[in-house]
């Protein structure tokens, strides 16, 4: 996919997600650098319809997940059914084997259901009945994660929280968004009659170009000494793991890509850090997600190399 392409996509999502083109470039930027995405926010805000945009435009095979207290993990991966005609079972593959899965308000299944995307996202295959089999390529899992403190949400474990490559809240539009939004068309029926205008290969396409961007030696120290400062830090319980770095490190990457660059430079770094690493920390004192104003004195407390 030229860049163009990917210039052409942003603004045609633009179209029908108003007022969120710094969200909607940071989503493209996580597909890019191979990533999974969490969008956390309230109910009504366009959690749903940003992957349904990326699966449309992309031209993606797209399967949504409802997640619900009694979603069980074959709902997800699929399950094995006895073939009286082979006299043998035959596994039936579940949602999960699609290009891009939404994970539609993931924090309300229980956490053994939430475990069935372990393997899925980390090995993009999934293990049923002994056999390994692999899911399609590309692969992606957009989850939708409703404010924790509402009724009937289940905590994400760590373990899954740091599969994700992003975090983003999109938040209410401005007014001028929201009025174009209350005056104009409906979202899903603009997406309807709305073809792709990339294609998977052309993803993968530039997921290659995005690991050719370069990464100096100097920046590279710099990544490293904001994850130590995370690691030190008396206001974290945990700091960020190898995972979260080299995630840090991709999704720089792609988002010097978007900006026509074929090196990373410091603000690359500083722009995504926050949305890397506002899952991943907890503070030390009552265990809530690290603030905004945390991660700034994490990143200010780290010189620019």
């Amino acid at each position: 996919m030229p860049l163009h392409h990917a210039n052409r996509l942003l603004e045609t999502a633009g179209n029908i997600i108003l007022g969120k083109g710094h969200e909607l470039r940071l989503a493209l930027a996580c597909l890019i650098a191979r990533g999974h995405l969490l969008i956390e926010d309230v109910p009504g805000v366009g959690k749903t319809t940003l992957a349904h945009v990326l699966a449309r435009l992309m031209g993606l095979q797209f399967q949504r997940i409802q997640f619900t207290s009694d979603l069980l993990p074959a709902d997800i991966l699929g399950v094995s059914i006895f073939d009286r005609g082979t006299s043998a079972f035959r596994f039936h593959p579940g949602p999960v084997f699609a290009q891009l899965i939404l994970a539609d308000e993931i924090n309300r299944a229980t956490p053994k259901t939430q475990s069935a995307l372990l393997e899925a996202m980390e090995e993009r295959q999934v293990t049923a009945d002994g056999e390994t089999l692999a899911l399609p390529e590309p692969f992606f899992v957009i989850a939708t994660q409703n404010p924790a403190h509402q009724i009937g949400t289940f905590p994400l474990p760590e373990s899954q929280l740091d599969r994700f490559l992003l975090r983003i809240r999109l938040g209410y539009p401005d007014r001028a968004a929201e009025r174009a939004l209350l005056m104009g068309e409906d979202r899903r029926e603009l997406l309807e009659r709305q073809s792709a205008v990339a294609s998977p290969a052309a993803l993968l396409e530039l997921q290659h170009a995005a690991q050719r961007v370069h990464v100096s030696e100097a920046l590279v120290d710099y990544v490293q000494a904001l994850l130590g400062t995370t690691r030190t830090s008396p206001e974290l319980v945990n700091g960020l793991s190898p995972r979260a770095g080299l995630g840090l490190i991709a999704a720089a990457r792609a988002w010097a890509l978007l900006d026509g660059r074929d090196h990373v430079l410091p603000d690359d770094v500083q722009t995504l850090f926050p949305h890397v690493a506002a899952h991943r920390l907890h503070l030390a004192g009552d265990g809530r997600p690290a603030p905004p104003a945390t991660l700034v004195r994490l990143m200010q407390a780290v010189a620019v190399r």
